[in-house]
Parts: C-alpha cells; structure tokens; sequence
C-alpha cells in the first residue's frame, strides 16, 4: 500500500477526480467483548436516551446505537488541533485564526460552535469599533463558494469543518462540512429489547457522615461561605432547602455533604458486537469552493483544505478518549480508500501525523506560491464583549 501524496490530493482536486477519501476502524471495549459501553446521551423531553438507528452491516440492516456523533467527532478534530498548536505543530502553526479575549480567557474559531459567525466574535470589538464593521471581517462574512478566500485567510477551519451565518438578515454564508465522522456501535441484542437500556446503578459514599441534616440558618452560613462560587442553580436549591427546613432540619445533601443510598435512576450502558468509526473527506464538496484565482490555484487552494482535514483526523485518531465507561481499543488498523472513480478505490496506509503533518506543510506552500495566499499564522483579534462575560453560567451536569 502507498501512503497518500501531494499529487494525489491535487488530482482529487480537479473537476472529476476522487469523490471522497474515507478511513474505517473497527473498535472494541477495552475491558473485552463482555463490557458495555456508555453511547452518547441525549434527551427527549425530560428524560435521558441514547440515539439508536438502523444501519445496513454485513449485508442485512442491524439496528446501531450511536456512540460518537457528527459533531462530537469534528470537535474532536478541533480539540486535536488546538492542543498540536499549543504543542508548536510546525504546520498548523502557520494556519490564520480567530481569537476573542475576555482577559480571564480566550477562546478560538475553531473552539467555538459557530466557529467565525459565532456570537463571542460578532458581539465583540476590534479596535474599538464591532466586529462586524472590520473591512478584514467584513470581506470574510461576504465570502461565498464562488469566492472564498478571505474566509481561507481568516478562519480557514470555517471551510473545511463547516459554518453557517444563520443570524444574519441576508447574504448568509452556509458552508458544508467537507470532512464528517461518527462512531456507532452494532447491539448485541437485535432484538426490540436491544433498544431499552437497562437501568444503572448510582449512589453516593460519604464516611465522614453518611447523614447531615443541618437547620436552615446552617444551611444558609455555609452557602454565605460560598455563594460565589456556585452556580445560580445551585444557589436556589440550597435556599430551597433552608426554607423547606422551617424550623427543624433538612438534609445538606443541596450543599454535597452525606451519602446518597443507591438507585435505578440512570441510564444503563450498552453491549456491542461491533464497533465502527468511520471518517470521510469529501472532494466534491471542497470542488464547490473557489479562490477568486485561476483553476491552478483553486486546486492548490482545495488541496490545503484537504490537507488541514486529514491532519486534524490523524491527529484525533491518536486518541481514544470519549467519556467515562467508553474507553475503547483498536482492534485493526485503520481501513482507508481513496475513490478511484466508477467503483474503483485504492487503499492506502492509515492516516498518521507522520504523514498527514508534511503534506500539510507541503500544501501550504503550495498554495502559498500558487495563489499568492497568506498563511503565516496570523491571529485576527478580538476584545470579547463584557456582558457576555458577565452572563456566563455554567450548570452542566458531571458524567459518571
């Protein structure tokens, strides 16, 4: 096998070429084939559920849990990336961003949802004035497939993992995400059983005091201690229950003092007898974007999408780190076929850093002396806006 080139990413590039490039890896439970797994949770209404689908396997469709989505995977590729910046990765080093700066905190384009159309950009200032009237900004925001360079130039993960300027009144940029991935599992009861996750288990051990029952001024002397410090969630439940004690005692179990005696109220987990996680790279859809430039440039321009793609997945692959009860090990390495077009594919070497990490570079400069692009890292700053900051609330339930 040949592990993929330069010259096969610009010939996937040209009009005809590859349809897509895809890398398909069969997992399993680290514990072995015995251990459920924890998909991914969802709601519906008020109760918790996994997503379950029916997925055509080996011939015959099967019902399918799905244990990584879309979009958890392609966050996964911006988690990769972020971290390799950090690290000095030679190539993603030189890749334009977005950054908004709170003081306390900052954050990237490619960390947050909307990724350059998000609302902490677009609500923020660059010297002084919005956003949305920096000319740099403004030419990215008109950017559309006939002509996409200055998004290339600003927020080149905007083209590539997907971004669409919903809010806007008109003229709003939608772009597809030109590389998807998933994980699902294959249940090990096909049958409508399968579908209903048992009940798990769920308690809490205190050894220092099983039981706490405090009055409600106790109650309210320590939340004073730390009222700051917690959400306004946790706040009104605390003071809730200080009122509820009246004049005796109620439990502290508000302030997360005391054991809490085993139930059946969360959600079980779910055998497998196969699992698969896939990730494709679309062509076609990076042959819909143009650079304002000639066609060779538009393909040199194209191949670096592609190029920042496949890097981000290698470097996501490297770990396998979804969430608590789902750790999981490759049990072969990763199948990957580039399309050959009219039922043909080539199979070539799995995707790594090693690989990925050059071709990059190579793609940069490429586009670089092609198109006369510019890709020298630069950082487009934004001031955060303080009533955002000041509204932020986190209320997110721990996993298990």
């Amino acid at each position: 096998m040949d592990a993929l080139t330069y010259e096969d990413l610009v010939s996937a590039c040209h009009a005809g070429g590859a349809s897509v490039l895809t890398s398909v890896t069969e997992l399993a439970p680290a514990a072995g084939p015995h251990a459920g797994i924890a998909p991914a949770r969802y709601t519906r209404g008020r109760n918790g559920t996994y997503a379950y689908e029916t997925r055509f396997i080996d011939g015959r469709p099967q019902s399918a849990v799905v244990v990584d989505g879309k979009a958890s995977q392609l966050n996964r590729v911006e988690d990769a990336m972020a971290l390799a910046i950090q690290e000095g990765d030679p190539a993603l080093s030189r890749m334009p961003r977005m950054r908004v700066d709170y003081g306390e905190f900052s954050a990237y384009d490619y960390e947050l949802p909307h990724r350059f159309v998000d609302g902490h950009f677009r609500f923020g200032t660059v010297d002084g004035k919005p956003t949305t009237d920096s000319p740099v900004y403004r030419a990215a925001r008109n950017s559309t497939p006939a002509d996409s360079r200055a998004l290339l130039e600003l927020s080149p993960v905007s083209l590539v993992l997907g971004s669409w300027d919903s809010s806007r009144k008109s003229h709003q940029a939608r772009y597809r995400s030109c590389a998807v991935g998933e994980i699902i599992g294959v249940l090990a009861d096909q049958s409508e059983n399968g579908r209903e996750p048992s009940p798990r288990g769920a308690a809490r051990k205190d050894d220092i005091a099983p039981s706490v029952r405090l009055s409600g001024p106790d109650m309210l002397a320590l939340l004073s201690t730390q009222r700051d410090e917690m959400s306004a969630r946790t706040v009104t439940k605390i003071e809730q229950a200080a009122k509820n004690a009246k004049s005796g005692t109620t439990s502290a179990s508000a302030l997360g003092l005391g054991a809490i005696p085993p139930s059946l109220d969360a959600l079980g987990l779910v055998a497998c007898s196969r699992i698969i996680r896939s990730h494709v790279l679309s062509f076609a859809a990076l042959r819909q974007l143009r650079f304002g430039t000639d066609n060779d440039a538009d393909v040199a321009c194209r191949a670096l999408l592609a190029a920042l793609a496949l890097h981000g997945i290698a470097l996501a692959d490297e770990e396998l780190c979804l969430r608590a009860n789902c750790d999981l090990v490759e049990k072969n390495a990763p199948q990957v076929h580039l399309d050959g077009r009219r039922g043909s594919w080539r199979e070539l070497v799995p995707l790594t850093r090693e690989i990925t990490g050059p071709l990059l570079s190579r793609s940069i400069n490429e586009a670089v002396a092609t198109a006369g692009l510019t890709w020298e890292g630069q950082v487009f700053e934004v001031l955060g806006n303080e009533k955002i900051l000041a509204g932020v609330e986190s209320n997110a339930e721990d996993e298990d």
